[in-house]
């Protein structure tokens, strides 16, 4: 059961192409802030890269999932795969602080490109296993962002000490070259059936109309609130994390390092198990403990040096709190993808993206202006609490709308144009 997504040809495809592009952006990932403070020594301008990918998330984004409800989900992942391989290149001309200006503007248009992108992946995946299989095939692919997010980042260090900028962006652009290949050999057409009589609404009202189906589902509402309220504390962990690390913890960047190695060997750990638990736990029963258990795990995470400067029981809880997590993760993803009909699952996503910039950003701005007066364990331990919340909450909730029936997965039988044997 757990890897019998894989054995779905559409989907392997499709999570060996999101393995290779996620593992390759990784590499410029942390390449690309090393080179632009190596050029400039300025840490503002370093900023400057984080911001110029952040705005095209608040600008195009909700209107961003009209598009992907309009048009056919593998043709939108095929194009913007090659369109981001292609919009890196002007990366190999930047060897000065001058063309500063040409970092930022790739990075305006990559992130531009990733508004279609990730709603389309999201509401191409339910089409490509049976519904069964949804929660290991979301699992699947938690444990490929962890496998790129472990394997990324050192390939993108040995790139830059040994090739500079210009190997990374060649890796980088071959990934999402040989990414959409294997999308091109994903079969079918997936684009959601339309009554031939009904004219296009526009863009303004189809977008109303998404926010609409948001608000008026319980459990759209609910599992939006907790994606929110869950980013704001990762946006408060975001910016306290290398103070935490180097303050109570008493590390240094290598300290860091093993930190960030311990959450994605965490990552993986939790995707190798949560299809099996996945298959025997209710989404919903699901969410509510895994999101309790993080949440505990996280407060003796940011609590036990209270008592200890010690790293390892710190690096143990780490790779710990990554099968709660993948788990929650899991969980929610099944449970949005069931609550919201095909036609509307791009808008729903692209929403998503918009409330967690949002409250990532506002997280951040709650740690730089509250660190300071309440201390940066406390804050992480406000942080840490949030899960426990939103999942005593979520229990609440959905006991009031107990087994209430969602729009059904779409499985591949159901596709316009079945697939090829």
């Amino acid at each position: 059961m757990q890897f019998a997504p894989l054995r779905q040809r559409n989907f392997a495809l499709l999570w060996w192409a999101g393995l290779i592009s996620i593992a390759g952006d990784w590499t410029l990932r942390i390449a690309l802030p090393i080179y632009v403070l190596q050029l400039t020594g300025s840490a503002l301008a370093t900023s400057g890269a984080v911001i110029a990918a952040l705005i095209p998330t608040l600008l195009f984004g909700l209107v961003a999932g009209v598009y992907v409800d309009r048009w056919d989900r593998r043709t939108v992942l095929l194009v913007v795969s090659v369109l981001h391989g292609v919009t890196l290149l002007p990366l190999l001309a930047v060897d000065s602080a001058g063309g500063l200006w040409i970092v930022y503007a790739v990075l305006f248009v990559q992130s531009t490109l990733s508004q279609l992108f990730q709603p389309a992946e999201n509401a191409l995946l339910p089409n490509l296993v049976t519904a069964e299989h949804l929660p290991a095939a979301n699992s699947l692919n938690t444990l490929n962002n962890n496998i790129a997010r472990l394997a990324g980042p050192a390939l993108g260090g040995l790139l830059t000490a040994s090739l500079g900028l210009t190997g990374v962006v060649v890796v980088d652009a071959v990934s999402f070259l040989l990414s959409a290949a294997l999308v091109a050999g994903i079969r079918g057409r997936f684009a959601v059936v339309r009554d031939a009589d009904t004219p296009p609404l526009g863009v303004r009202r189809e977008l109303a109309e998404g926010l609409r189906t948001a608000y008026s589902s319980p459990m759209l509402r609910a599992l939006l609130g907790i994606v929110t309220a869950i980013c704001v504390g990762e946006g408060i962990m975001g910016a306290l994390f290398p103070v935490f690390v180097t303050g109570p913890l008493h590390g240094g960047a290598r300290e860091l390092g093993w930190t960030m190695s311990a959450q994605a060997i965490g990552g993986i750990t939790g995707g190798l198990l949560s299809g099996r638990i996945a298959a025997r736990i209710a989404p919903k029963q699901l969410l509510t403990w895994s999101l309790v258990v993080f949440g505990l795990i996280d407060l003796a995470i940011f609590n036990y040096p209270r008592w200890t400067g010690v790293m390892w029981p710190g690096l143990a809880l780490f790779v710990i709190v990554g099968v709660p997590s993948v788990l929650s993760g899991v969980a929610w993803m099944t449970l949005l993808q069931g609550a919201v009909g095909d036609a509307y699952r791009g808008r729903i996503f692209s929403l998503m993206m918009v409330l967690q910039s949002l409250a990532a950003l506002l997280g951040a701005g709650l740690a730089g202006t509250l660190a300071a007066r309440l201390g940066v364990m406390n804050l992480l331990t406000v942080q840490g609490a949030v899960p426990v919340l939103c999942g005593i909450g979520f229990a609440l909730i959905s006991s009031r709308l107990g087994d209430r029936p969602y729009p059904a997965v779409v499985s591949p039988e159901r596709q316009p144009v079945a697939e090829a044997s």
